[in-house]
């Protein structure tokens, strides 16, 4: 019999704290504000498709301020509808430029504002930028990390530390083993499988498996986890809900009413971090 297939759905809530860091060119961007627009509508699409999703918040938005940086209201609206609320760090840190106690710093203040504001025990973390990428044990070296961040940097394994000592117990990354970048460069195709929870000193961890969007990547990873099992890793920034890209509504759409239709067929289920973490407690 083949095992049930889950879902996870990532929207990264930056807000303008993010908008400032951004380390895209041009400097800093001024998209904060559609965060929030943004959100109502997901919301609304959420509850039409009956679909959860994790909203990876940077703490700092959920404390007592005004849009573009501050939203607590908002905040609680999305805890209340049923969705997970993951801290997204404090000001949007980029977490290899940070050393072992700034990341500890950052993490225990993101966990308190977002519990302070919803009410309810935040255990799920989003590295923002997608970073660390670093993970040797993992066959992934970012020289590029190495580079900039210099010796005081945090790679991913000292960041599951870090969750670890502050009350995490899951954590979304997006490292990727040397092979299979070789393997993807050659073939010019990206790869598509299931993704797996590992545990990472004591963290659960899983990778984005489908980290385009809702694109036709994205539904091709969604089939075969509906046909084979595993979990689909999927996400998007609310700000990019119609800027014409991947993450899109109008692909947004077409993604939620294809995983609407394996639930009722009982070939999926829509979880949250959450729940990956309570199955997987003995």
């Amino acid at each position: 019999m083949t095992p049930q297939a889950s879902l996870l759905v990532f929207w990264d809530y930056d807000t303008q704290w993010g908008g400032d860091r951004s380390r895209l060119g041009g400097g800093p961007k001024q998209w904060g504000h559609l965060e929030f627009e943004n959100t109502e509508r997901l919301l609304e699409l959420h509850e039409q498709f009956g679909i959860p999703a994790c909203f990876a918040v940077v703490g700092a938005a959920a404390l007592p301020g005004e849009r573009p940086y501050h939203d607590p209201d908002q905040i609680r609206r999305i805890h209340a509808a049923g969705h997970e609320v993951a801290s997204h760090s404090l000001h949007h840190d980029w977490i290899p430029g940070l050393s072992g106690a700034e990341v500890r710093e950052t993490l225990r203040r993101s966990k308190d504002a977002l519990e302070d504001c919803t009410g309810a025990e935040v255990v799920s973390f989003v590295p923002p930028y997608n970073q660390p990428f670093d993970y040797p044990a993992g066959m992934s070296i970012s020289l590029a990390e190495r580079r900039e961040a210099g010796r005081k940097r945090t790679g991913l394994a000292g960041l599951c530390e870090a969750l670890a000592a502050t009350g995490y117990m899951f954590c979304r990354v997006s490292y990727s083993p040397l092979h299979h970048r070789i393997a993807e460069r050659i073939t010019r195709k990206q790869r598509t499988a299931p993704a797996e929870v590992e545990i990472i000193r004591g963290v659960h961890c899983i990778r984005m498996n489908a980290p385009g969007g809702f694109n036709a990547h994205a539904h091709r990873v969604l089939d075969l986890c509906a046909a084979e099992g595993g979990i689909v890793v999927v996400g998007g920034h609310p700000h990019s809900l119609h800027m014409g890209n991947t993450q899109d509504e109008t692909m947004l759409v077409p993604f939620l009413q294809h995983a609407r239709e394996l639930v009722r067929e009982g070939k999926l289920v829509a979880s949250l971090p959450r729940h990956l973490i309570a199955e997987a407690r003995p």
